[in-house]
């Protein structure tokens, strides 16, 4: 299957128990470096048969005129060197915030002033996701590299920067996409690559079952602090759309009652299912509109996944608005409602919404 056409963009590890040479090595080896997105910045090679002079020559061979920088194009750096360019650029992260007057820590990037500045924390600190992501592929760290890693980028301080990446990036985001022409090109142009704050082991049965055992009623047994559990929530992108509710959720838990992890999702979606109906009641006595009227709008929108324009204009007809008026109240509406859907989409795209998201 590895040399017969076999592919597979979540190929990340290959391990080789064969004799391969020339263009077959390069084939099989090439399966694992299918793009799939910056959170597999490479493929991951474990060879059994300890063929590094194959390798070489393999590479050397096909390499062409840059026969001089093969191993550097085709070969990953050494885990010692990713380590040190990661203090390196931490340490541009460190002098970035001081010139602003600021402290290197999570808790005072929300006061860097301008889009300049918000943008270098945004462009900086991405670099350093990038190589802690890239580290995060070794699978031979020895016990010191850990250390060192660890050393220059603490768990707990790394969680919380990555908290207020996202939340810089979702006003930057916001800023360019409510912008218009406008827009300052520094922003325009910024790729924020949320794919890199998103963990695929980190969703929301990840989550519950963390806050069960943070409710155990034997302290021993407690896994994170409240605290904790938000700023983890905080720190990944793929619960950007409903962060603030869970983080909610678990505010108003009294912890330490010994729920099952069962008990903890049910309970969520009661809370979920109560705070949205209360959103929604606010945003319909906003909007003068009919609250029964309203949800079944929202409802058939989720159901189909598609937004419908005309629904949108039957809904708003009782208020017997002029049609000037009426597109500047659907508007001000959408602002409203825009929020509430992505976040009950659950990451699904709903066709035609994006023209109102701008």
């Amino acid at each position: 299957m590895l040399l017969t056409g076999f592919d597979s963009k979540y190929l990340n590890t290959l391990y080789v128990d064969k004799k391969l040479k020339y263009h077959g090595l390069i084939q099989a080896f090439s399966r694992t470096n299918r793009i799939l997105n910056d959170t597999k910045p490479a493929g991951n090679i474990l060879d059994f048969r300890q063929q590094q002079d194959a390798v070489d020559e393999a590479i050397k061979m096909f390499s062409d005129e840059h026969e001089d920088k093969a191993r550097e194009i085709w070969l990953v750096d050494p885990a010692p060197s990713v380590i040190t360019q990661l203090g390196e650029t931490i340490k541009k992260l460190d002098d970035f915030m001081i010139s602003q007057g600021l402290n290197y820590t999570p808790e005072d990037v929300p006061k860097l002033k301008g889009d300049i500045a918000r943008v270098q924390f945004i462009k900086t600190f991405k670099e350093v996701q990038r190589l802690k992501t890239q580290l995060d592929q070794y699978t031979d760290l020895e016990p010191e590299q850990k250390i060192a890693i660890e050393k220059v980028l603490p768990i707990d301080t790394h969680r919380a920067f990555k908290g207020v990446y996202i939340e810089t990036a979702r006003e930057l985001k916001k800023e360019r996409d409510t912008g218009g022409p406008d827009i300052p090109p520094l922003i325009d142009e910024l790729d924020f690559e949320f794919v890199l704050f998103a963990s695929a082991t980190i969703d929301y049965d990840y989550i519950m079952e963390l806050v069960a055992k943070s409710d155990q009623k034997t302290p021993g047994k407690q896994n994170m602090t409240r605290e904790q559990l938000v700023a983890l929530i905080a720190s990944d992108a793929t619960f950007a759309d409903q962060r603030d509710q869970l983080a909610a959720y678990i505010h108003q838990l009294d912890l330490g009652q010994g729920r099952s992890k069962e008990e903890i999702l049910k309970g969520y979606a009661v809370f979920k299912t109560e705070a949205e109906a209360k959103q929604l009641q606010t945003i319909a006595e906003n909007h003068g509109l009919d609250h029964d009227a309203l949800n079944d709008f929202v409802k058939e929108i989720l159901l189909r996944l598609v937004f419908d324009g005309e629904r949108l204009t039957d809904l708003m007809a009782p208020l017997e608005l002029g049609w000037k008026e009426r597109r500047t109240r659907e508007l001000a509406l959408m602002d409203d409602l825009v929020p509430l859907l992505k976040q009950r989409a659950n990451g699904q795209n709903i066709s035609g919404l994006s023209g109102y998201e701008h």
